[in-house]
């Protein structure tokens, strides 16, 4: 073997790491479920959830589409991963609280939108 052919393999070999690393991997999914409570448009409570959801990526909690400006509460975090919680969509405000992995908080928190770590 040449020494031209060793330093086109090495080439090669070096290209193909740098570019294995440049490829962003998936994001982690929370395994669990996410649960919240919400008013329907009729008056009546629901609860809505969240199935192993996407970590990484901020999610607007789903409300019923005749109450819009809804605002959900009392969050429960039953993922194995850390949910922070926000009273602003698309995760954003100054007003948020974090949820370990198995906790929940009570009517009093009210929350649009939930990130998992």
């Amino acid at each position: 073997m040449s020494l031209r052919s060793v330093t086109a393999a090495v080439g090669a070999a070096c290209s193909a790491v740098v570019l294995l690393l440049a490829v962003p991997g998936s994001a982690s999914a929370a395994t669990g479920q996410f649960r919240y409570t919400y008013t329907t448009a009729e008056g009546y409570d629901a609860v809505g959830f969240l199935n192993n959801p996407a970590g990484g990526r901020c999610v607007n909690l789903p409300t019923p589409a005749a109450a819009p400006g809804a605002v959900s509460r009392a969050p429960k975090n039953r993922t194995d991963a850390t949910a922070t919680v926000f009273l602003d969509a698309d995760c954003e405000g100054d007003t948020y609280y974090t949820l370990p992995p198995g906790a929940g908080a009570s009517d009093r928190l009210l929350v649009r939108s939930v990130v998992f770590s």
